[in-house]
């Protein structure tokens, strides 16, 4: 089973004639405990895939289905769609988790009251198993001696670390990380990815839009190269060494 099938996926900012059309018909399915590694310069609709598959964004036309359900909508008898209401997509999105550029954490929490708040105010979860499912989570991210620093105590790469483990602690069926490097110093970017080879090589099934060329030869499943809006080149992580289309191989050699 396919984790997400994008269909003929369409993301327009604005109105006639000065909008602005960012995806244009976009096909992509993420099977089910792989990893897909989005390349393409800034502008070319990667990030805004991302948000539309987490339902951040509308899209204006298409369909995105995650874990076989359909993302936003309903399909009547006739089969036109419905939007769903607020409450019923925060509740498709509670089983997406998503990282960010940056990090995003609270910093009036600790690393550990940043884990275990959307368990405990959006699932119920109680506060004693809370508190234990987040202590195993931060030690798998490697920082269990850091429970109790505050976001400012914490170096970039520390602090993403928590924000993964703080998208893990919602139990998601797929995680979305959106160039989550970018923004550390270059000497903190290898403890970040390996967390998310080891999440790889757990089985979780991950979108991740990102430069890391290396990363993406070691981790990804499918790579799938974006430039203006639509899919120009995909396939395995051997398509990098041997790109057949003349904008991924001049995109690849500015890298």
């Amino acid at each position: 089973m396919n984790m997400v099938e994008i269909r003929d996926v369409y993301k327009e900012y604005g109105k006639p004639p000065t909008a602005l059309l960012v995806l244009k018909g976009i096909n992509l399915t993420v099977p089910t405990g792989s990893v897909t590694v989005l390349l393409g310069p800034s502008g070319s609709g990667k990030s805004t895939l991302l948000r539309c598959v987490n339902e951040l964004e509308i899209i204006t036309g298409g369909e995105i289905w995650v874990n076989g359900e359909l993302l936003g909508y309903r399909k009547d008898d006739l089969g036109n769609l419905h939007r769903l209401s607020d409450k019923q997509i925060a509740q498709q999105r509670s089983h997406i988790g998503m990282v960010f550029q940056r990090f995003n954490l609270f910093p009036h929490l600790t690393a550990i009251e940043n884990i275990t708040l959307a368990p405990s105010l959006v699932n119920g979860t109680a506060k004693t198993l809370a508190q234990t499912e987040a202590k195993a989570l931060l030690a798998q991210v490697g920082l269990s001696d850091r429970a109790t620093y505050y976001p400012a105590q914490l170096s970039g790469g520390q602090q993403q670390r928590i924000a993964i483990a703080r998208a893990l602690a919602m139990q998601p069926k797929l995680m979305l990380f959106d160039e989550p490097t970018s923004a550390l110093d270059p000497e903190l970017v290898g403890e970040v990815l390996q967390v998310m080879q080891n999440l790889a090589q757990q089985g979780m099934t991950m979108m991740v839009v990102t430069h890391e060329i290396g990363f993406a030869k070691r981790v990804a499943d499918q790579v799938v190269f974006m430039d203006g809006g639509v899919v120009v080149e995909q396939g395995p992580p051997s398509i990098i060494d041997n790109p057949q289309h003349p904008r991924f191989q001049a995109f690849l050699s500015h890298l």
